[in-house]
């Protein structure tokens, strides 16, 4: 494939965008190259500048379950933009997608939008603290919850230590009330709550980890998590951005049975624009203002444009019984097909997949956290992603992200991406 347009636009983003992107992981410094500008984007697949068609994998990072451009998406937003585009107001819109949300969702009563996941885990770490009066949080390694401060850390010199920026700009007051924990580890989180006794707020952990490609929790883990924050008074937040509505209906906590104290939301919410949610029972999100101690607060925050989206796209998925069970059965072909090239060409890799979430991870090695995550083969990795870009696959630029599955993705698509990986595989 040529990217003639793409090339040149870089050039123009470049001067007056920083690094030419407005998100880093777009830019392809993972894989190396140059980032592909999109044009358009229909059903499964996505169209760049130079026309250029790709089988998408990536999805808007996750909340395009039913496809790009989705009939009953677009029309919801059409019309809803004929009568305005955003008041700074109440809107009917906003209770009526509310209250599916709640009705879809196991364990919350009351839900308050936002403009982003990284906005809707910020805020619910900061609903955490304000409930509980305690200050310190626990995250772990491997999950992202968006680029607030607390959030971007990173381990210290000993497993046990308080976290250290990631990021020139996070001071080391914040650091210090973030402690990093390993995922799939209860001992290491045990050890934390009791170097840090009636110190930590809130637990907030992705039950299904994203951003280090797909980690699964192990078995227990997540009910190990549940029962030490009852023990401790801690609060849980499942960041569901990902997850949210993607694996079942009620996303992590009804595929797991999994009650979790606050639950995150992102752009699936929002059929794909802009926009997140928090979500709590009653007792909790009560202590948000204007009834509550802890402000939050946000102009486009349930703006008509993200609400007419999100509530086309919850009742389309409420709506069809099948669906997710068609997710499973499609993303499980996928996962078949791979591992039947992986292992005829004798390539160590390991695949997880939960759901319509996937990955591939160039190392034999079961993965299980951060740790074992970063032991893959990278320069393996580069030439996988180039090679299913020059064949019309599009994966996401980074060997730390999962693959995203669509219902608008057909068996032919599947069989398309199948063949690609075949081709890619020989040069492996």
């Amino acid at each position: 494939m040529l990217y003639q347009r793409s090339s040149q636009l870089f050039v123009e983003a470049e001067q007056v965008i920083p690094g030419g992107v407005n998100s880093p992981v777009r830019a392809f410094k993972a894989v190396g190259g140059t980032p592909i500008f999109m044009k358009r984007a229909q059903g499964a697949y996505l169209f760049d500048e130079d026309d250029n068609r790709y089988i998408d994998y990536i999805n808007s990072w996750g909340p395009m379950i039913l496809g790009h451009a989705h009939p009953a998406v677009v029309d919801a937003v059409v019309k809803r933009t004929q009568l305005g585009t955003s008041f700074g107001t109440p809107t009917a819109l906003e209770t009526q997608i509310a209250q599916l949300a709640v009705s879809m969702v196991p364990n919350i009563d009351k839900i308050r939008f936002v403009n982003s996941g990284t906005e809707a885990c910020m805020s619910a770490v900061r609903l955490a603290r304000g409930f509980t009066n305690r200050d310190k949080i626990i995250k772990f390694s491997g999950c992202y919850h968006g680029h607030s401060d607390s959030f971007l850390i990173q381990a210290g010199s000993g497993a046990s230590t308080f976290g250290t920026p990631n990021s020139p700009g996070v001071t080391a007051g914040t650091a210090k009330d973030t402690l990093l924990a390993r995922y799939n580890d209860l001992n290491h989180v045990t050890e934390l709550i009791q170097a840090n006794p009636e110190q930590i707020a809130a637990i907030i952990i992705e039950p299904v980890a994203g951003n280090m490609g797909c980690v699964p929790p192990a078995e227990g883990f997540l009910e190990g998590l549940r029962s030490l924050c009852d023990q401790h008074g801690i609060l849980l937040i499942f960041d569901e951005v990902m997850t949210g509505f993607r694996l079942a209906k009620g996303g992590a906590q009804e595929l797991y049975n999994i009650k979790a104290d606050i639950v995150a939301f992102g752009k699936v919410i929002g059929g794909g624009l802009p926009v997140g949610a928090f979500a709590a029972r009653a007792e909790i999100m009560n202590h948000l203002a204007p009834i509550g101690p802890v402000y939050q607060a946000g102009t486009l925050s349930g703006n008509p444009l993200a609400m007419a989206a999100g509530l086309a796209m919850l009742q389309s998925l409420n709506e069809d019984v099948d669906i997710f069970k068609r997710l499973d059965q499609k993303t499980a072909y996928l996962e078949a097909g791979i591992h039947k090239i992986m292992q005829a060409r004798q390539i160590d890799y390991t695949i997880n997949r939960v759901g319509s979430m996937i990955s591939v991870h160039f190392d034999a090695a079961p993965v299980v956290d951060f740790q074992t995550a970063a032991r893959g083969d990278n320069p393996r990795f580069k030439k996988f992603f180039h090679g299913l870009l020059q064949g019309g696959v599009y994966i996401a630029p980074s060997a730390y992200e999962t693959w995203f599955i669509t219902d608008a993705l057909t068996y032919d698509d599947l069989d398309f991406t199948l063949n690609a990986i075949q081709k890619v595989s020989e040069t492996l």
